[in-house]
């Protein structure tokens, strides 16, 4: 089965930052070469999408790509004597389709093959901490975007730049979002701060927004209008549904929030860039350098 590269970055006790592009990565990998001398680890790599499923197993890929290859890291991390294992899950691990915010204290209730192997992963972080003293700390971002985005963000994009009417002018829903400088500024206080060790943190930027107002900011920084028309959300749901387009109407239409509080609280961390910067960012990169490599 073909895994996805990784992408984990090691921390040194002399603040040297170690990036591991090994490859194809699988719960058999060896990194024991990749973690000498090293102190902290950053595990974001992750599948996202099962393209081409077979038919009946696919939660057993998610669970090898993202429970299984995640845990066997963590385990020879503790070998090396890495002393803080950070790993970004995901808020889908809490749950999705409700409207009240989501919080770490919340029971975990993930719906997809996806969160379930995110969850799994999380609880044999704990045991692998319990076990053998490794400090680790769990980040649940929503939808992170930046330079680069992919899937719904970057739709919204091309739709705007094309001019394309789109019938979500009556939607009023509420979606956190969380820009990628934010992200790593999040995961920078999350190696350091003595108070993350053991925690899950959820995170995102500063405020939050519907998708009619998102849809309005990307096309201020395009210098395009924004051409919204009131259609009601259930005749929107379903002519998605018809098209086979639910999951993608549930996250334009539906709302996400996340209580943000807590690593603000314990850590003292603010995200350092606000949300309009953020899509600021990630248009210009499209506009730049973005279209004949995104899709």
């Amino acid at each position: 089965m073909r895994q996805q590269k990784s992408s984990d970055t090691g921390w040194t006790a002399q603040g040297r930052v170690a990036l591991c592009e090994t490859g194809e990565i699988n719960p058999q990998t060896d990194w024991r070469e990749w973690l000498k001398g090293i102190e902290a680890v950053v595990h974001l790599a992750a599948r996202v999408h099962v393209m081409h499923d077979d038919g009946g197993n696919w939660l057993q890929r998610y669970r090898e790509a993202n429970t299984q290859t995640t845990l066997n890291l963590a385990r020879q991390a503790a070998e090396a004597g890495v002393r803080r294992f950070v790993f970004v899950s995901s808020v889908k691990v809490n749950g999705e389709g409700c409207d009240e915010p989501y919080s770490e204290l919340a029971s975990p209730h993930p719906q997809d093959a996806y969160a379930i192997s995110k969850w799994e992963a999380e609880q044999g972080l704990h045991e692998i901490s319990a076990q053998t003293g490794m400090e680790v700390v769990i980040l649940r971002p929503p939808l992170v975007y930046g330079p680069g985005v992919k899937a719904n963000f970057l739709r919204l994009m091309q739709w705007v730049e094309r001019g394309w009417p789109l019938p979500l002018g009556a939607v009023q829903n509420r979606r956190s979002l969380l820009y990628l400088g934010n992200l790593i500024s999040a995961i920078t206080v999350c190696l350091e701060h003595p108070a993350a060790a053991g925690k899950t943190f959820l995170v995102s930027d500063d405020e939050d927004i519907s998708t009619p107002d998102l849809i309005r900011l990307i096309a201020i920084e395009m210098g395009k209008p924004a051409r919204l028309f009131s259609v009601p959300s259930g005749l929107v749901h379903l002519a998605a549904k018809l098209a086979g387009k639910s999951c993608e109407a549930n996250r334009l239409l539906g709302s996400l929030i996340v209580e943000k509080t807590r690593l603000l609280n314990e850590c003292g961390w603010r995200p350092p860039f606000t949300l309009q910067q953020g899509v600021h960012e990630t248009v210009h990169a499209y506009l730049t350098h973005g279209r004949a490599n995104q899709g």
